[in-house]
């Protein structure tokens, strides 16, 4: 549903037009500074209007809390950050009440709640929440950074291809160009794990990561280390030779995960970004109104290339994921 994790539990709220969106994060330690500061550099990366192909929504992305903070430190009570919503169009989707937009949730969100989602902006399917993950992510990095283990522990996630080109800018002007929208490829590395993060079977790191993961609206496969390539290797090959006692290899095949547990090696793994659905070209649509197949122009402000914005949202659930993991480790560990 809207809940994720186990020890570092996120429950995030809200709608792309609605008042706000928010978050609200349950195990986090008292004491830990933290203020709207702490949250700027992480949220500008994320914010549209900062590169050609992205939305020209312009919103102020200030972080309020409601809960859990007291005199600039956390309580350690349940924390909840909101954030406004203000420049907001919701004329630009009176249409899709009654013609669902291709690639896009409509439909589905209209059978599954029955008429009464709220359908402005997407609604709770938007993009916009994303901006609730980045807000978990720069919470779960202060507490990784309070527990030994994780002290230097890194995060950074990289655009690769856009519209399958590695020069990025030119696939992104391809996407201006065709007055279209493009995907992209984004890398995530983390340095300085520990070994031993990870709970097989059905909590392995490879396997919550890619549950956190498919939490950001676009994402349509993951792979770890040498991914769909290890189907045309051979295992001799494939296999990440040890090189001394601290489990360093030769190679990083696996992307730094073994047996579903992190291996201490670099961890890596990569995604695939959908293009935007909300595309400016005209689409072919079903209208259940009429019965009939019609064409339709999606309105509204909208990323030609939203992989440009994805690399510090899966940054974010990374580090919510790792922040999870650390608190169990922790127990293990005493």
């Amino acid at each position: 549903m809207n809940r994720f994790g186990k020890n570092f539990r996120l429950h995030i709220f809200g709608e792309s037009h609605g008042p706000s969106v928010g978050i609200t994060i349950d195990g986090v330690l008292p004491g830990i500074p933290l203020s709207a500061q702490d949250f700027t550099d992480d949220i500008n990366r994320r914010r549209g209007g900062m590169a050609a192909g992205t939305t020209s929504r312009k919103e102020d992305d200030l972080p309020v809390f409601l809960s859990g903070i007291f005199n600039g430190y956390t309580t350690g009570a349940p924390l909840t950050i909101v954030f406004e919503n203000n420049d907001i169009r919701s004329k630009d989707y009176d249409q899709i009440r009654q013609v669902p937009r291709p690639g896009h949730a409509d439909f589905v969100a209209g059978k599954k709640f029955t008429g009464y989602q709220d359908y402005r902006g997407g609604g709770h399917f938007s993009g916009r929440l994303t901006l609730c993950l980045v807000a978990a992510g720069v919470v779960a990095r202060k507490l990784m950074h309070t527990y030994q283990a994780g002290k230097n522990i890194t995060c950074e996630a990289v655009l690769l291809e856009a519209g399958g080109m590695r020069d990025t800018e030119a696939g992104i002007q391809k996407a201006l160009d065709m007055g279209d929208s493009v995907g992209g490829l984004v890398e995530c590395r983390v340095q300085g794990l520990p070994v031993g993060l990870g709970e097989p079977f059905f909590d392995s790191l490879e396997s919550v990561i890619s549950h956190a993961v498919f939490s950001i609206p676009a994402i349509r496969g993951i792979e770890f280390g040498t991914g769909f390539a290890a189907a045309g290797m051979t295992g001799s090959a494939h296999n990440d030779v040890y090189l001394d006692e601290t489990g360093r290899t030769a190679t990083n095949h696996s992307g730094g995960i073994s047996g579903g547990i992190s291996n201490g090696n670099e961890l890596v793994f990569r995604v695939a970004v959908k293009p935007t659905s909300s595309t400016p070209r005209e689409q072919l649509t079903f209208n259940p109104a009429t019965g009939e197949r019609e064409a339709i122009q999606v309105k509204g402000r909208h990323d030609l290339c939203i992989a440009l914005r994805v690399p510090v949202v899966l940054e974010s659930v990374t580090n919510c994921v790792l922040a999870d993991m650390l608190i169990e480790y922790q127990a293990y560990h005493l």
